[in-house]
Order: C-alpha cells, then sequence, then structure tokens
C-alpha cells in the first residue's frame, strides 16, 4: 500500500528541513519507491556533502522555488521557532489539492492554517527519535480539510520510519507527545539510572553500564515480539519472594514508586507542551 502511494504521486514530496528526522523520513520514503526525483528538499543549513550526496542521487536540493511544480505533499520538518520565516515561502507553491504535514512540536492545526489558508488540507504528526532505525512512533491528528485519500497518504509518509496511530481530538497531542515524542529518553534515563544502581552495589561501572543498556535493549526487544501486555512480562519475570518481586516491591510503591513519578512526569511534559503551543 505504502510503496504504491508514493509511485503514484501527482506532483512532488517537498521536504521543509532535512535534518535527523527530515531526513530519516527521506530516506524511509526512498526505500519504499518514492523516485528521487519526485523528491525536493529545501534545507539552506544542509552540509554541502550531505547534500552533493542527495543531488548525486536525483533529488533535488534547494531549488528555485518558482520552478518547482505544484506538489503533491509538503513535509514540515523544521524546527517550531523558525516557522513563522521559513513556512510562508514554501505556501508560495502550494496547489489546492497539496497535503501539507507537519512534524513540528508545538505548533496547530490553527497556526498552520494561518499560513497556509483555511482551506488547505493539513495532518498535524509527532514522531520520536526510534524513527532512525525505522522504529518510529508517530501519533497524528488530521484537519477537517483532510480526505481518506490523503490520509492514506499521510500514514504512508509517517509509516516509512515506523508504526503510526491517530488521535480525533488535537487536545490530546500534548499527552501524546509526552508519552511517545518524549518516552525514548524515559527509557535511556532508566538505563542511566540502573547502571548507577548497579556501580552503586558494586559492579565495576562499565560492566553496569553494560548490563543494564543491553537489558533495556533487549526488554524493549522482547516486548516488541511478544503479543503478551506489559504487565504479564512483567509478571513472567517475577517469582514470589524473589530478588526481582524484591526490587519491585519498591518501584510500585503507591507512594514513592515508578507509577506516580511516571504519571507526574508525563502530566509535567503535557502541561509543557500546552505551554510551547501557546
Amino acid at each position: 500500500m505504502s510503496e504504491s502511494v508514493l509511485k503514484t504521486l501527482s506532483g512532488p514530496v517537498v521536504l521543509l528541513g532535512a535534518g535527523k528526522m527530515g531526513g530519516a523520513m527521506l530516506e524511509g520514503w526512498l526505500r519504499l519507491g518514492l523516485p528521487p526525483a519526485g523528491a525536493v528538499v529545501l534545507d539552506p543549513n544542509l552540509p554541502a556533502e550531505a547534500a552533493a550526496a542527495l543531488a548525486a542521487r536525483g533529488v533535488a536540493v534547494n531549488p528555485p522555488l518558482d520552478g518547482v511544480p505544484p506538489p503533491a505533499v509538503i513535509l514540515l520538518a523544521v524546527k517550531p521557532q523558525v516557522a513563522p520565516q521559513a513556512l510562508p515561502a514554501v505556501a508560495a507553491v502550494m496547489a489546492p489539492e497539496t497535503l501539507v504535514v507537519s512534524i513540528m512540536a508545538g505548533r496547530t492545526l490553527g497556526f498552520m492554517a494561518d499560513i497556509f489558508g483555511t482551506g488547505a488540507a493539513i495532518v498535524r504528526a509527532i514522531p520520536n527519535t526510534p524513527a532512525a532505525i525505522g522504529r518510529g512512533v508517530s501519533v497524528a491528528v488530521a484537519g477537517p480539510r483532510v480526505s481518506l485519500a490523503q490520509r492514506a497518504l499521510a500514514r504512508a509518509l509517517l509509516g516509512a520510519i515506523g508504526m503510526v496511530d491517530w488521535v480525533d481530538d488535537e487536545e490530546l497531542m500534548d499527552a501524546a507527545t509526552a508519552v511517545s515524542g518524549s518516552g525514548p529518553a524515559y527509557a535511556f534515563l532508566l538505563a542511566e539510572v540502573m547502571a548507577q544502581a548497579g556501580a552503586a552495589a558494586g559492579l565495576p561501572p562499565d560492566l553496569a553500564a553494560r548490563i543494564a543498556r543491553a537489558t533495556v535493549a533487549g526488554a524493549g526487544a522482547l516486548m516488541d515480539q511478544s503479543d503478551l501486555p506489559a504487565a504479564t512480562l512483567r509478571q513472567n519475570v517475577t517469582s514470589p519472594g524473589g530478588t526481582t518481586a524484591a526490587a519491585l516491591a519498591v518501584l510500585m510503591d503507591e507512594g514513592r514508586g515508578f507509577a506516580p513519578l511516571m504519571i507526574e512526569a508525563v502530566a509535567a511534559a503535557t502541561k509543557r507542551g500546552k505551554e510551547l503551543a501557546g
């Protein structure tokens, strides 16, 4: 499905911003069959070596905008703080049927409608950093002008870097960002503090760091390949009265354990997301 959609677009995919996330998405599209000539990259800060490599593959890099055909898609992957200056130029080349997909944090559908027009088909999405290895999670919301075909196209574009889920209410995007967008940092912190705890228990710090990192990564891979709920997987590791049970009695304490801390953390991230969105 994704391959056929990306091979039959009526115009190019214009990528505004080819940093880590934008670049990962572009590579995913090309893997899924988007012809290199069907991609246009706009990024004045793209390193010369990277720009030359893309151009050698047939991707148009920073061409004059007046020569760009009406795009099928405009993908916004710039930093949100430069959006007011960067977006109007690409808005000028869009066609009535152009789909606008934004992966900018904190920039709402309303903000983008002010620039691209209230009749524009706009999808707002938040991917996370495992997109760099094709294991990202994107949560998306579609504006009122997005057709079913455009929604399928947005799914194909975002699906090139991992799984895609949708919410119907844009107000939920801040909570989704707090879980999936910020979530990789929580997992990295888990490995970090496990290593610190192992060293505090007497392990050589380098050994503690290696086994903590591998354990978190291995547990994530196991959970990904299993159909069992996370709670069941946890229970399968826990023997009554054993070492894991002793540790979990601390981590699952209702007052000071992991759950209340995570609830507080996600609430703080959600609140900050709403503040950034204005």
